[in-house]
């Protein structure tokens, strides 16, 4: 009670400092950085106006994923710049230096892959997903790293740019196949490698046709001079373009190169879908789906920013949404009377802009300009449109938010494609919901019980005896309860007895459920056969006065779920290896021994570390802890010298003792 009290009172004193903080807040543009309670950056944002958007977390209602981040925060700074493009790198930077918990982050396991042409004096083409600064010549990103492969199979076999990545002494393969000019052993002109790399360029920009219109071409004089097998590798080349490029879905009618944006949330997920335009056709689309915790437009714009900040492939016209396009996609942005005025404001700036495609005259086609304008400055369209500003100014490509016409259907295509692809995500969680809560009743049914609501499942883990544990996880209508799982050190069973061990943790485990009226599950499942079951039986039931089914999971030689064995004498239960039924203990069975291993490795690794330097004398935990931070593992103290624990403030004699005692036992 008095911890809670201390919490309370620690909470109103950060809410007030909060509350004086508000109130000399600046009317400038800047990013803001809020922190919890360890002083530790949970989520940095940027504004136009800092004293508006920082006050609107303490203020009004918020969406769930939204109160959850405002519920964390204990403080906040702010840092003034001097533009919206000042703010939007400053937000960028600072979200990768502090990766907070709460934003967008674009993580290195998600780096784009690209293909590049290197800058060397014979340069290879090869893909990447690291960026460098390095004068090459990058193309894409791709949206996964087998498209990349495949566009450069293709590459490799219509132009004979080097394929080594060392110069060999002799010409290989690739050289007589017609792959390779063979610089090892040839001189290879600048002009050569000018001119092919200069075709990949044209090829990889979305100038395919006339590349296959080349190849076309020299495929008809190589048939006409009877060069069969010459005209079938050009015929094969064709193939490979039109299969690469049979996904185009719309074309435009200018020849420029585009990132097409749209972006949908629901139900605290983001999913940002991009079109990449090249030569006016569309030859590839990505999607990343992620939570989200602030306002969404921000934070859509925040993954814009993280995007192009090591995208060295910029095209050169990037389209964006705005917050109406995102709310026409159904999406979560505001709530209450703010919300539904912007949803108004949308719908009037739909019906102005279906106006002005009408037949109408000039000046009518001004006062339905101003109109729209006045509608989309309340629908938060301006903010929309300062932002693609910094960003535009920023990359030093054109930005632009379309309001009418095909880049507009561009951008609306985006978003319902996104919009599709949360549904889409939604459906699979639901449906596999809908498959496990039948599969765990079904399973009740099998075993004879009404209902099968909480299941708690056991493991042990030892190795011969050593560092003993249990554990237990609990599925609570077929899903993991994680806040339920729970640890055991054994503490009164000595050497490998399995059925002991289960005994022990069964009798702490609900000796505690009686006596803190915690609730009892509806199944136990134990790992093993007769003598795991009888002996969870046996403590329930004779000590505890407790009567719960329990059931064990048998294994096979390959130590993967085989049998289930229920009831007291234990007799198997037939269960099809393919039902959802089997699945679902296949997956208790994992986890509760996951979960046990995870706790034995822990333990383990522990009294390694303690055996080793604990037992020398004048080692104490806060050394031992001190040792292990400044060298990094128990190995690199063995291998140092006497002259390295001086900073650490240990003398001779003791580092002696030290390399002395680790060295003795390794031997």
């Amino acid at each position: 009670m008095d911890d809670f009290a201390k919490r309370l009172q620690e909470q109103e004193k950060a809410q007030e400092n909060i509350r004086h903080k508000l109130a000399l807040l600046p009317d400038q543009p800047g990013c803001y950085l809020m922190k919890n309670h360890e002083g530790t950056i949970i989520y940095v944002g940027k504004a136009k106006v800092l004293k508006n958007r920082v006050r609107s977390y303490f203020t009004g209602s918020h969406n769930g994923k939204t109160q959850m981040l405002v519920s964390e925060i204990r403080d906040f700074e702010y840092i003034v710049t001097g533009s919206n493009m000042e703010a939007l790198i400053l937000e960028c930077n600072l979200i990768k230096t502090h990766q907070p918990r709460f934003n967008v982050l674009l993580k290195d396991d998600k780096t784009y892959p690209y293909l590049k042409i290197t800058n060397e004096e014979h340069p290879r083409l090869e893909v990447t997903r690291r960026v460098l600064k390095d004068k090459a010549k990058y193309f894409g990103p791709y949206p996964n790293a087998y498209a990349a492969q495949q566009t450069k199979k293709l590459l490799d076999r219509m132009y004979p740019l080097r394929k080594c990545g060392v110069m060999p002494k002799e010409v290989c393969l690739y050289y007589h196949m017609g792959q390779c000019l063979a610089p090892c052993v040839k001189e290879v002109p600048k002009s050569a490698y000018e001119q092919i790399t200069g075709e990949i360029t044209s090829f990889l920009s979305g100038g395919h046709e006339e590349i296959k219109k080349e190849l076309q071409r020299k495929m008809q004089e190589a048939a006409e001079d009877l060069y069969f097998e010459r005209a079938k590798e050009l015929r094969d080349q064709i193939i490979h373009i039109d299969t690469l490029m049979e996904k185009q879905k719309i074309t435009t009618t200018d020849t420029r190169d585009r990132d097409v944006f749209g972006y949908a949330v629901d139900k605290g997920w983001m999913c940002v879908q991009i079109l990449y335009m090249r030569q006016g056709k569309m030859v590839q689309r990505n999607k990343s789906v992620f939570p989200f915790y602030g306002d969404a437009h921000s934070d859509f714009m925040s993954f814009i920013a993280q995007y192009y900040s090591d995208n060295p492939a910029l095209p050169q016209e990037i389209l964006l949404p705005g917050p109406l396009l995102a709310e026409e996609a159904g999406s979560e942005t505001a709530t209450g009377s703010a919300g539904d005025q912007g949803a108004r404001d949308a719908g009037e700036a739909a019906e102005t802009e279906k106006k002005l495609t009408a037949d109408t005259s000039d000046e009518q086609q001004e006062v339905l300009v101003q109109a729209q304008a006045e509608q989309a400055e309340a629908a938060g369209l301006v903010d929309a449109a300062g932002g693609a500003a910094a960003l535009q100014e920023w990359l030093g490509v054109k930005v632009h938010v379309p309001q009418r016409g095909l880049k507009k259907q561009m951008v609306g295509m985006a978003s319902d494609n996104a919009k599709v692809s949360l549904d889409e995500k939604f459906r699979l969680i639901e449906r596999d919901e809908e498959r496990t809560s039948v599969a765990a009743a079904n399973l009740g049914e099998v075993i004879g019980l009404q209902s099968l609501d909480r299941i708690e499942a056991f493991d042990n883990s030892n190795i011969q005896g050593s560092n003993p544990v249990s554990a237990m996880v609990v599925f609570t209508n077929g899903k993991p309860d994680k806040k339920e799982y729970r640890k055991y050190k054994i503490r009164t069973v000595q050497g490998p007895d399995d059925y002991d061990t289960m005994r022990e943790v069964i009798r702490r485990r609900y000796e505690r459920v009686l006596k803190e009226n915690l609730p009892l599950p509806d199944l136990i499942v134990v790992d093993g056969g007769k003598g795991q079951i009888s002996a969870a039986i046996d403590v329930l039931e004779n000590e505890l006065g407790l009567f719960v089914p329990v059931c064990g999971l048998v294994k096979d030689a390959k130590h993967k779920t085989a049998q289930l064995m229920v009831g007291d004498p234990p007799e198997p239960v037939s269960l099809p290896r393919d039902s959802q039924e089997f699945y679902l203990l296949q997956r208790i069975q994992d986890e509760v021994h996951r979960f046990a291993i995870s706790f034995h490795r822990e333990q383990r690794g522990k009294s390694m570390v303690t055996s080793k330097l604990d037992s020398i004398p004048g080692i104490g935990e806060k050394r031992r802890k001190m040792l292990l931070k400044h060298f990094g593992s128990v190995k690199k103290i063995k291998e140092a010298s006497v002259e390295d624990f001086k900073p650490l403030s240990i003398g001779e004699k003791l580092a002696t003792e030290i390399l002395n005692a680790l060295r003795e036992e390794e031997s």
